[in-house]
């Protein structure tokens, strides 16, 4: 824990003289700590925080193509950001640090399906973020994004998680793809600020932020096991296999009728279905409640993307969903998902 966050939680750290405190204000207090705990969550992500600048290989050398910010996961050079800051044909790029440096990066593989991907630096000697693990946050937790949006030092923003668990469609040349699980945020995100960090009270990386949603609210793709799964894949391997269903869709309680004989209390409803994907051949409708996946109960959009891993591709699996009133059986056939 930093110096900072030690001084939110010690007693007395930053009072004001016992001579105001008769002229402090009811809430000064609260206000106080909730500054320092933003500042000193802002002071230690800083120096992991970049700006990022892509580029395009061309005939005559490169063209900017895009930017956005990145996060360093490791201290040899690994940054995490947005698939879509760093989409193809996009190859290198440099990234600006605080600290004043500028260094060239290469992107080492990109994940569309959870919008983040990795890139690395020439220099080693990066300031890695501490992870934290965003299935442990609780809607009106206070969280704080930081980015490095066109090399300026720090864009700090703070709020609360204002809702887990949404879906956030992604557009594709070829098809509609869908993020789940993201976390809706009502701290500012502000140009530039994609491949950013989204973190917790105690500085640590929680999210990655990837879009606007509307005036006032914010999106992170959430950092937990299933994407610190999908980051060492694509350190690994530059890219990751993932079955396809073309959903979107959030957690809801399951009515009373449905719930009656099954010990699961939650379900994923389909908030969108993606024309001519496997989920619209097998008949999956808006609405439907999806309760079970090759055998497996699906209480939330993160059960469904830790189980879209390669071994499902191509082979069918059987979806049990709740639909106006009754169980229904349906026959899917999971596709890889293209990154084109």
């Amino acid at each position: 824990m930093s110096a900072g966050l030690r001084l939110v939680a010690s007693d007395g750290a930053g009072a004001a003289p016992a001579s105001a405190a008769d002229d402090a204000r009811p809430g000064d207090a609260a206000l106080d700590a909730y500054s320092r705990t933003v500042t000193a969550v802002a002071e230690r992500l800083a120096p992991s925080v970049a700006s990022l600048r892509v580029l395009r290989p061309t005939r005559r050398g490169a063209m900017p193509v895009g930017a956005g910010s990145g996060v360093a996961v490791s201290g040899d050079g690994y940054l995490l950001t947005s698939a879509h800051v760093v989409a193809a044909p996009a190859k290198t790029g440099s990234a600006a640090f605080a600290d004043g440096r500028e260094l060239r990066f290469e992107v080492v593989g990109r994940d569309p399906l959870s919008d983040l991907a990795i890139v690395r630096t020439d220099d080693g000697e990066l300031t890695p973020a501490d992870l934290g693990d965003a299935d442990e946050l609780r809607v009106g937790q206070l969280v704080v994004a930081i980015g490095n949006p066109h090399g300026l030092a720090g864009s700090v923003t703070a709020g609360v998680v204002s809702a887990l668990g949404r879906a956030l469609p992604a557009g594709g040349r070829r098809r509609a793809r869908i993020i789940d699980n993201v976390i809706q945020t009502d701290a500012a995100l502000n140009p530039g600020n994609s491949g950013g960090a989204l973190a917790d009270g105690a500085g640590r990386l929680v999210g990655v932020n990837t879009a606007v949603a509307g005036i006032g609210l914010g999106l992170a793709v959430p950092v937990n096991a299933t994407t610190r799964s999908i980051v060492g894949e694509l350190i690994r391997d530059g890219r990751v296999r993932r079955a396809f269903l073309g959903i979107a869709g959030g957690p809801r309680p399951l009515p009373p009728r449905a719930r009656a004989d099954r010990a699961q209390r939650e379900a994923v409803e389909v908030i969108e279905v993606v024309e001519g994907s496997p989920a619209a051949r097998a008949g999956v409708r808006e609405g439907d409640l999806i309760l079970e996946l090759d055998g497996q109960q699906v209480r939330s959009a993160t059960d469904l993307q830790r189980m879209m891993v390669a071994e499902l591709i191509g082979r069918p699996v059987e979806a049990l969903v709740w639909r106006a009133g009754e169980e229904l059986r349906l026959q899917l056939t999971p596709e890889e998902l293209s990154l084109s």
